[in-house]
């Protein structure tokens, strides 16, 4: 581990601005690369197109973390990597919202990757201002860790032992109710509009409404990711790029996995294990522990890979858990 870490020793060779600069760019361009030679048409997307995009994404994000390294040190990079897979893994339930959302509002397929493109870039301006909140409030009260610290204990415990409940039929929903009551929502699709005019009023067609869902929801699951990432790291760079460069590949993923994300029954306990690890983390010191980065990126790497392994493995019998 020492050699691997002198190998990446910090050079620091390029200022911070120049960093977010590139980070930018890489943001812009696999943005542009998806839109303009994956997605140019309403069509339903394609496996292998969608499987080669995953991978990319993948890819990118893992040159980004050996940049990181390059740059910033070999344990930055480490936690540049952590905070990548606890949002990437916490994104699934994410996945399952988006096949509900766009289920219950009959948004077909064709029309799904239009929604999910805003959707992301709503996700990349929304993350900036939380993250931006986040670090204001822990660089003026430190002490906001510990309660950072303590909702995730609380969620991963909560998330641990409790049972899946039959989903309500969207329609029935408080946020459905909410929108239907403030907003005029035609249950009519009009093709790939998000808005229509009818009768000299302005309607929000079930392609907004399920985009603006999302956005919604993105959000409640962002005020279970951000703690997680502010409690591996509190380098704002670290927590945003690993934030994006997860987000990013959202779209892709969700059309991978939309089918099958149902069957890895076992990531739900590993995602709460997890979480209880990163908040109890925080503690560690008071009882003589010292956590470096690569124990976090192990011990996530591990229990992530093993939960999908059993999945796959025991299906039925995680079925039945």
């Amino acid at each position: 581990m020492e050699k691997l870490k002198d190998l990446f020793t910090n050079h620091y060779i390029l200022p911070e601005s120049v960093l977010w600069a590139i980070f930018g760019v890489a943001v812009i361009v696999l943005l542009l690369w998806d839109l303009l030679f994956f997605n140019r048409k309403n069509e339903v997307p394609n496996f292998m197109h969608t499987l080669i995009l995953c991978i990319v994404y993948i890819l990118a994000a893992c040159v980004f973390g050996v940049f990181v390294m390059y740059e910033e040190g070999f344990d930055k990079g480490l936690l540049f990597f952590t905070g990548f897979l606890v949002e990437k893994s916490l994104s699934l339930d994410n996945i399952f919202i988006i096949s509900v959302v766009f289920t219950s509002l009959n948004v077909p397929r064709m029309y799904q990757h239009r929604v999910l493109f805003w959707g992301i870039l709503g996700a990349l301006v929304m993350r900036a201002v939380l993250i931006g909140l986040g670090g204001a409030l822990i660089s003026h009260f430190h002490w906001v860790l510990y309660i950072f610290s303590a909702f995730l204990i609380y969620t991963g415990g909560k998330m641990l032992i409790s049972k899946e409940h039959e989903q309500k039929p969207f329609e029935e929903t408080r946020m459905f109710k909410f929108i239907n009551k403030y907003f005029h929502v035609t249950s009519k699709l009009h093709g790939e509009h998000f808005f229509v005019k009818q009768n000299g009023k302005h309607y929000i067609t079930p392609l907004f409404f399920a985009l603006l869902t999302i956005e919604t929801m993105d959000v409640i699951f962002a005020l279970d990711s951000i703690p997680a990432i502010f409690l591996i790291t509190d380098d704002i760079f670290i927590v945003y790029t690993s934030n994006i460069f997860a987000i990013l590949g959202l779209r892709a993923l969700y059309f991978l996995l939309e089918a099958a994300v149902n069957k890895f029954t076992y990531l739900k306990p590993a995602l709460s294990i997890i979480l209880i690890f990163i908040g109890l983390k925080i503690f560690a010191p008071y009882f003589g522990f010292k956590l470096e980065a690569w124990h976090s990126l192990s011990v996530t790497f591990t229990l992530l890979f093993g939960a999908i392994v059993l999945s796959l493995v025991k299906p039925q019998a995680a079925a039945q858990k």
